[in-house]
């Protein structure tokens, strides 16, 4: 099954698992965009449409100042892990995970991304799509990628 457009240069943005990939973050961005661009083609993007996507990206120096003050991250664990889980949390994961169960079976099969991550991330990040920040979530990927 070829990827959609969107799974291939999200792919190309926030898995830089390839040793290519890890050798081209930071530097130059622009150079760091054309080759996520390539990535995301040769991984079965579109590419008009990655033309499109990668020419419309932009770094946000907000997101990297917004990225760097987040202190919870220099808590001890136990403490970090204290303030981001709560009973109400957890139980709205069960209910999120029953809710949308065919979703992360896909997901699971066609990525190989548990569900339990997936929750965990949209918990911490988003609280369950309670907040959905003010940034240009394009824009972020990309930057917080090439960081």
């Amino acid at each position: 099954m070829r990827p959609t457009f969107l799974a291939a240069a999200l792919a190309a943005l926030t898995l830089p698992a390839s040793a290519y990939a890890q050798a081209k973050c930071g530097g130059d961005f622009s150079s760091f965009i054309a080759d996520a661009k390539a990535e995301a083609v040769a991984n079965g993007a579109d590419p008009a449409k990655a033309e499109r996507f990668f020419a419309s990206l932009r770094q946000d120096p907000a997101v990297l100042r917004a990225d760097q003050a987040q202190g919870v991250f220099q808590k001890p664990f136990i403490e970090f892990s204290r303030r981001l889980i709560s009973e109400n949390r957890i139980n709205r994961g069960r209910a999120m995970a029953e809710k949308y169960d065919a979703i992360f079976d896909r997901i699971e099969a066609e990525y190989g991304v548990s569900r339990g991550v997936l929750l965990a991330f949209w918990a911490f990040e988003t609280d369950y799509g309670a907040f959905q920040g003010d940034f240009n979530t394009a824009n972020a990927l990309a930057t917080l990628s090439h960081d």
